[in-house]
């Protein structure tokens, strides 16, 4: 089998109730399971959540809900790798099962880019495929800025460097990740380890969305977005 998991804790603080909040039209956290179960890969797409009502969201977006998480796997300052863990225990999945963590807030994700990478996850058997962006800007010409509002190169050596000639520098999207259930449950395989291979998305289908000006951003780029595809 192949399993999705997405994690939507009810506590999320800056911006409240993130997960269900409504976003274009639908709230949050369909966006993520409706890419899922159209990209017909996974034989379940599972939210693992605290939350009574996320969870009645997600079952009404087509999900399955079968636990409420512990809240100590809740905090803020839960990773990632033991809440998705948590739900391969509780699941019960063989070693070898492919599973996709897949983030609540992940409105870009497009159902063909999840079958993509599964495709490549299974063939070339990474540790981790996880999906990344390059950076809009070259990151090595960065700027410090002290207290009195001087500025300064972080990396003076850089100064005379012409853009074109910086290595392109990658960042993870945060949308999804792909690892066997083995890994997931393994504490010594780290996501950004040895043997983890990124699957480049296009900028324009990345946005972090974690402030209101993050939000408004990011539903205007989504706006664009539908709005070119239904053009095409």
């Amino acid at each position: 089998m192949t399993l999705c998991i997405i994690p939507a804790r009810g506590g999320s603080k800056r911006i409240p109730r993130k997960n269900i909040r409504c976003f274009c039209g639908k709230p949050m956290i369909s966006w993520s399971i409706k890419a899922a179960l159209l990209a017909k890969c996974f034989n379940q797409v599972v939210v693992t959540t605290d939350d009574e009502e996320i969870a009645a969201f997600a079952k009404r977006a087509g999900a399955e809900v079968p636990f409420l998480r512990d809240h100590d796997l809740s905090g803020d300052f839960v990773a990632t790798k033991p809440v998705i863990a948590d739900a391969i225990k509780r699941l019960t999945c063989a070693s070898d099962t492919p599973v996709c963590c897949l983030y609540a807030t992940a409105p870009f994700v497009m159902p063909n880019i999840l079958q993509d990478t599964y495709d490549r996850f299974v063939n070339e058997r990474p540790t981790y495929l996880m999906a990344i962006t390059s950076f809009a800007y070259p990151i090595q010409r960065a700027l410090s800025m002290a207290e009195d509002g001087s500025v300064k190169m972080a990396d003076p050596q850089k100064i005379l460097t012409r853009s074109q000639d910086l290595e392109e520098m990658w960042h993870d999207a945060g949308q999804f990740y792909w690892a066997t259930a083995a890994t997931w449950l393994d504490e010594n395989a780290q996501i950004l380890g040895a043997g983890t291979i990124g699957h480049p998305l296009p900028r324009y289908r990345v946005q972090d969305i974690d402030t209101h000006d993050d939000w408004v951003r990011a539903e205007a780029m989504k706006k664009v977005l539908d709005l070119t595809s239904k053009l095409d």
